[in-house]
């Protein structure tokens, strides 16, 4: 017996209401798929466009359960939610995608490293510390060496809770709490593959791309699809994501973060369970976006066709620095009478410096010439404040 999705009561329940759950509800809609959403604010951009909308904390633990009861199948958009109230409603016989062991691996990253270390997933080399006191000793006792990256076991987002430790003094500012200390890796590129998996098995990737960064705000400033590696390189990339994904037992998406070291190793860097900045593109360059993606994979839908249709480029628009306000999109005009660019505003109606308030795609048939108007594009438009 096939469910019901299509112009029916059937009800799917979003937990976040940013601009990821904006996006897949444009394939909501677009399906007339039933939906309800929840989100700590009330300016969160879904509340536009589902079918209704529980202003709660995602953490709470009797908000995600009784928003959960009201719901056919739930998904996540991000994944700082209330995993007991989750595992609570699996238990329950209720459909959680995904799954809340996988949830549960990723949302905590030192237990996301010591998974890949157990199930044979090449990574970086790290140690793990339940308190910051404890990375002062190992540095003097030779146990660790500066330079590393330091990152928080949880609630790490946007290039929050990961800082660079170039001198011991540069751990003053860092929180005190659990955390993980992993060596630089001296890499050439960085790739993502994301992967979708659908509840019956049925299992796609997308072409891998390349994220090229910030250099002083350690954000990804372009997404470029294809990655401009090669073939035996992607291939590899490709394989390890696979195998990431089989070994989590995602249902829905992963988008699997790489780097690419100077001798072409692949190292995987960390996951997001859901759809991600590195799949934007997809929604102009791609036979199926990766938002449909999910909505299938959640689903049990067919998958679709998850290559791409022509080369594509995406930029982040991020709050300038100096700006705190109301938003302004400068000279977007500019940009909108370039070929082949579509900016995507996210619906936030306040910008600070570095926050994610839109991204822009740019498609071409030729990858070079998609990266010059880029580069073009990130020099025209500035996300200031009145």
């Amino acid at each position: 017996m096939t469910m019901e999705y299509f112009s029916s009561d059937f009800t799917l329940g979003i937990l976040g209401g940013g601009q990821l759950g904006k996006m897949m509800l444009y394939e909501t809609r677009k399906f007339d798929i039933r939906t309800k959403v929840m989100d700590a604010s009330g300016e969160a951009p879904c509340r536009i466009a589902c079918d209704e909308f529980i202003k709660a904390s995602l953490m709470d633990y009797d908000a995600v359960y009784n928003f959960g009861q009201d719901v056919d199948v739930l998904t996540i958009e991000i994944e700082n939610v209330n995993l007991e109230a989750l595992e609570k409603l699996e238990n329950e016989g209720k459909k959680v995608f995904p799954p809340t062991k996988a949830l549960r691996i990723i949302q905590n990253k030192a237990k996301q490293k010591l998974f890949y270390v157990d199930h044979g997933i090449p990574t970086a080399d790290f140690h793990r510390f339940a308190y910051k006191s404890e990375i002062e000793d190992s540095i003097h006792n030779g146990g660790l060496e500066i330079p590393f990256i330091w990152k928080a076991a949880q609630f790490g987002y946007d290039g929050q809770g990961v800082k660079v430790v170039r001198k011991i003094s540069d751990l003053e500012e860092l929180p005190a709490g659990e955390c993980i200390a992993e060596e630089m890796v001296n890499f050439k590129n960085e790739l993502a593959v994301i992967v979708s998996r659908s509840v019956s098995g049925e299992v796609r990737t997308y072409p891998v791309v390349e994220m090229e960064f910030h250099p002083e705000a350690n954000q990804v400033e372009y997404v470029i699809c294809p990655a401009r590696i090669s073939d035996e390189v992607a291939k590899k990339a490709q394989k390890i994501a696979l195998k990431v994904s089989e070994k989590i037992q995602q249902v829905g998406l992963l988008a699997v973060e790489m780097f690419q070291t100077q001798d072409d190793v692949i190292l995987v860097n960390e996951v997001a369970p859901r759809p991600h900045n590195s799949g934007h593109y997809s929604i102009e360059a791609s036979y199926t976006n990766q938002f449909e993606q999910h909505v299938r994979a959640i689903l049990d839908l067919p998958l679709g066709n998850t290559d791409s249709k022509v080369a594509g480029i995406m930029v982040n628009l991020v709050g300038a620095e100096g700006h705190t306000g109301n938003v302004v999109y400068e000279n977007i005009e500019e940009i909108m009478a370039m070929d082949g660019v579509t900016p995507h505003i996210y619906g936030k109606k306040q910008t600070r410096p570095f926050r994610k308030m839109g991204h822009v795609t740019i498609v071409n048939e030729d990858i070079t010439e998609a990266r010059r108007i880029a580069q073009e594009v990130k020099e025209k438009i500035k996300v200031i404040s009145k």
